[in-house]
């Protein structure tokens, strides 16, 4: 690494519609390699592709990343010296570039009509414009000079195309990969600059990068086959000394490892791809992303740091600042990640259990709203979520690990009382129900002791006691401590759903 030059990478995302978490991991490298050299970490918004441009989508790319704790240090919106950070904003420069390689013999212009170039594809089921056809095509190198000159003067609609070299080797060092080789004869004549004068992904992204003095260039390996064309224009350009150190991440992968995992892999299987909900504004169909499925965005981050890297170690739990420390290039894998949603949702189990109480409240404030519950004293609250978020998956299933300690059960699993109930079991809970109502002191070992000193009193069976109980104070088979609960409750809540109970297993 050139130690004398400042890090600076960047994140260019197209604002197309929602962030793929393979997009969201991109970014997240970017950003820890930034921050452990104590770099930047550039956002640059590639919205050149007029066809696909959605208006939304910039914001939406900018919230992604302030919910993951990532956000850039320079951005359309946190601005900065290398601006402007729209590439739309940047149009003037690219056609002086794109100008610039054909007057130097390594570009032309293509006035090819899509018709024409249609056409090509029919003819030719492989159809690709290179060196082998370039000059039975309508192009400045086919056409004279006189017959260029007019073509342009006319207003003929034209392209800007690379002049891809035959015979030649164009290497790089991939900090992942190590050396990449590829020959030149076999790449096809890229578009640089389209019909409208707007770049393509290949100029803009070597003229961008320069001008903003990126140090590294970090993105998915299905860039690797564009990668020859990048060189050939950092070269021909003349920056060939200032071209970024590049790394190609691996491909995150369906669960079986069956190819990169898309939108459609996620709608099939039951889980989500993008980091947050997104709404297509045109058809309206809503993609629910991570947060809304209930993920914790310290999970999240974590679960994609580990999808093609590591630190070495068996440690898989890390902050931020724990990954921006440890985290190197080096430790990235050249195989695709296989994503497994079992595992995510495992990364999300472990940070509800290790966040701290104020980190999960206003999610925990949301869901008891939504269920009526409001005003809720927060000393009790947190000995609530104290007692079952070791049982939490998702925030939203506290409402169903814990709903008892806000509304009395209104149903009760009889199935697993009913068959084995007798009359000496309805002595035993009358009897027990007039001595708690005077029971002191009203913590739960003190209740657990008396109970079990009760139940070995009576002759009958530990557990033919203790279920009925659980199902008096919450419905069902489920919940912790069932001690801790009624402490919990208090007196005269447990005294009144134990009576309550104790009535419905008679009905």
């Amino acid at each position: 690494m050139d130690t004398d030059r400042k890090i600076r990478v960047r994140f260019a995302p197209s604002p197309t519609g929602g962030l793929h978490l393979g997009g969201v991991r991109t970014a997240l490298f970017n950003y820890l390699f930034a921050k452990h050299h104590g770099g930047d970490f550039v956002l640059r918004v590639e919205d050149t592709d007029k066809t696909r441009f959605v208006l939304e989508a910039e914001e939406y790319i900018l919230d992604c990343l302030k919910w993951c704790g990532i956000e850039p240090d320079e951005s359309p919106v946190h601005g900065g010296n290398y601006g402007p950070y729209r590439q739309s904003e940047r149009k003037a420069s690219y056609r002086q570039y794109a100008e610039q390689l054909v007057a130097d013999g390594y570009a032309y212009y293509a006035f090819d009509t899509s018709e024409e170039l249609e056409a090509q594809r029919k003819l030719h089921p492989n159809f690709k414009y290179s060196h082998e056809n370039r000059l039975q095509l309508c192009n400045s190198l086919s056409l004279s000079d006189e017959e260029t000159q007019r073509f342009l003067a006319d207003g003929h609609p034209h392209v800007i195309r690379i002049k891809m070299p035959t015979g030649e080797t164009i290497s790089f060092e991939d900090m992942i990969r190590g050396v990449v080789t590829f020959d030149s004869s076999l790449v096809d004549d890229k578009v640089l600059l389209k019909a409208d004068g707007m770049p393509t992904y290949h100029l803009a992204v070597v003229v961008d990068d320069h001008q903003m003095a990126i140090s590294h260039t970090f993105r998915g390996e299905e860039w690797l086959p564009s990668a020859p064309v990048h060189i050939l224009l950092w070269e021909y350009l003349g920056w060939r000394d200032l071209m970024p150190q590049w790394a190609h991440f691996p491909l995150i992968l369906k669960p079986d490892g069956n190819g990169k995992l898309s939108k459609r892999d996620g709608d099939r299987l039951g889980f989500p791809v993008y980091a947050m909900n997104w709404q297509d504004s045109k058809t309206g169909q809503l993609t629910k992303g991570f947060r809304e499925m209930g993920f914790l965005p310290e999970a999240f981050v974590n679960m994609l740091a580990l999808l093609g890297w590591n630190d070495g170690t068996e440690q898989e739990l890390f902050t931020l600042d724990e990954l921006v420390t440890k985290f190197s290039v080096d430790r990235i894998s050249k195989a695709g990640a296989k994503f497994d949603f079992e595992k995510a949702k495992w990364f999300n189990h472990e940070w509800i259990k290790r966040i701290e109480y104020s980190g999960l409240l206003p999610q925990i404030n949301s869901l008891l709203a939504i269920n009526g519950i409001l005003d809720v004293d927060e000393k009790y609250l947190r000995e609530v979520l104290a007692l079952v978020k070791e049982r939490l998956t998702f925030i939203a299933d506290f409402w169903e690990q814990a709903s008892f300690f806000f509304v009395r059960p209104e149903h009760y699993d009889l199935q697993a009382v009913q068959p084995k109930w007798n009359d000496e079991k309805t002595v035993f809970f009358t009897d027990m129900i007039a001595q708690l109502e005077n029971f002191d002191p009203w913590h739960s070992a003190e209740l657990e002791s008396f109970y079990k000193l009760a139940i070995n009193a009576s002759g009958m069976k530990m557990g033919e006691l203790m279920l009925p109980l659980r199902i008096m104070l919450v419905g069902g088979k489920f919940g912790p401590h069932v001690f801790d609960i009624a402490a919990l409750l208090g007196r005269e809540e447990t005294v009144a759903r134990m009576k309550k109970g104790l009535e419905a297993f008679f009905t």
